[in-house]
């Protein structure tokens, strides 16, 4: 089952990219040190990456709230992967596995350092993973800064891990329902970039917006901050892409640059377009762009080449700069660091762009056999679709049991107050 993780990619890489790890059971040294590094930089792209760039967009005085909803949402998820997460995603069920993994593998049940995952150790494929488990629901936190009670992060995390990000995992990489299809999600598109995203639209709404939104919002507190969290998601964005190639081979170095062209231009597209429109281009607006470069690329980064990570970054940039203001402006919604926008649409954007930027047309390494880009387009877009329905579905039922439990919004007192001393005691600065 494991070997299925990339089952998208082993349908292409049969017939055009050698995959050591699913061609050997035996250990690979180069492979699994690889792995091991890759493993450190997904968890740097939330501990301090995710943290530093969301924490720098919000006022001073919510800062270490920021900081803390990261934290918790790395500790949380790392706990609930080994419990039952990584069994429901990577697991086999047997009847069920079209759906879901089984609870087979709880607590790595039946693994110890002798167990593989191809070439390399399971232990290590199950850290791999868990870096995923951890940033994903961590991306959400963006959507309701400085007004969402501190229990109802915790809750909704670690439900929303189990109930959304898991089964959905499972569908694309564990060998459920879309794999059988054929979908081709190299990195999250869908299972990471699409779920936190649509997920992220929903709790906006049910939360609500800030005060004053959208005319009397105060500027990101520290934009020196949010520059250097986007750059070390930059970096380790090669841990994301290029890691899950499972192998130290010729396949990761391609998905690595292609993922560092995607965000290159992206960053200088995002840029010009504000300066266009506004007459001075920010460096708030510069990593912005950088990061929904990334985000669209992430899909496809393992079946393209440089030319096609290319047009992912500037198409990325343009459509993710008008989902922003349509999201924001048009339809009043308070997704308030652009995590549907940037993330959502960007994933989206690259998921179903992938049946077109694989073919060796344009650089990429070719469909699988019998599928033509119309037909892998169909299978893109079935599987777009059912990620963004049970997203949506699945977060609105999980946010009515959080409000019933333990209610969602902090009181109005405590938001202009700020969530660092009235929910957690502590001040980020002492001025």
């Amino acid at each position: 089952m494991i070997r299925r993780f990339l089952s998208l990619a082993a349908i292409v890489a049969a017939s055009v990219l050698p995959m050591t790890a699913a061609a050997s059971d035996g250990l690979d040294r180069g492979d699994t040190a690889w792995i091991l590094t890759a493993t450190a930089l997904v968890l740097l792209m939330t501990l301090p990456g995710l943290a530093l760039f969301y924490g720098g967009l919000v006022q001073a005085r919510n800062f270490l709230s920021i900081l803390m909803h990261c934290a918790v949402v790395a500790a949380l998820a790392s706990v609930l992967w080994l419990v039952c997460g990584y069994a429901i995603a990577f697991g086999d069920d047997g009847a069920l596995n079209a759906i879901w993994g089984g609870l087979s593998k709880s607590f790595l049940s039946g693994v110890d350092s002798t167990a593989m995952a191809g070439t390399i150790p399971e232990s290590a494929f199950f850290m791999f993973q868990m870096t995923f488990a951890i940033i994903t629901p961590a991306l959400i936190v963006g959507a309701y800064p400085e007004r969402v009670r501190f229990p109802a992060v915790v809750l909704f995390s670690g439900a929303w891990l189990l109930i959304v990000y898991a089964p959905v995992c499972h569908w694309i990489w564990g060998g459920g329902w879309l794999a059988e299809m054929g979908v081709m999600d190299f990195a999250g598109g869908l299972v990471v970039h699409a779920t936190a995203g649509t997920s992220a639209l929903v709790i906006a709404v049910m939360v609500g917006k800030r005060r004053g939104f959208p005319s009397a919002l105060h500027p990101p507190h520290s934009p020196g901050l949010t520059m250097i969290g986007a750059s070390l998601l930059w970096v380790g964005w090669f841990g994301f892409n290029g890691g899950s190639a499972l192998a130290a081979d010729g396949g990761a170095a391609m998905a690595i640059t292609a993922t560092h062209l995607s965000a290159a231009a992206a960053s200088l597209v995002w840029a010009g377009l504000e300066w266009l429109r506004f007459g001075k281009p920010s460096l708030i607006g510069l990593v912005t762009g950088c990061i929904a470069g990334l985000a669209s690329v992430t899909p496809a980064s393992g079946f393209i080449g440089p030319i096609g990570g290319l047009l992912l970054g500037v198409a990325g940039a343009a459509i993710c700069f008008a989902a922003v203001s349509l999201i924001k402006f048009r339809f009043k919604i308070d997704d308030s660091l652009d995590v549907f926008a940037v993330h959502g649409v960007g994933g989206i954007l690259g998921t179903l762009a992938v049946a077109f930027l694989a073919l060796p047309a344009f650089g990429g390494l070719g469909l699988a056999d019998g599928m033509t880009a119309g037909s892998q387009f169909g299978v893109q877009a079935i599987a777009t679709v059912a990620t963004v329905v049970w997203s949506v579905l699945a977060s609105v039922v999980i946010l009515l049991v959080v409000r019933a439990l333990v209610g969602l919004r902090v009181s109005t007192d405590d938001e202009i107050e700020g969530l660092d001393v009235t929910a957690h005691g502590e001040r980020s600065y002492s001025l």
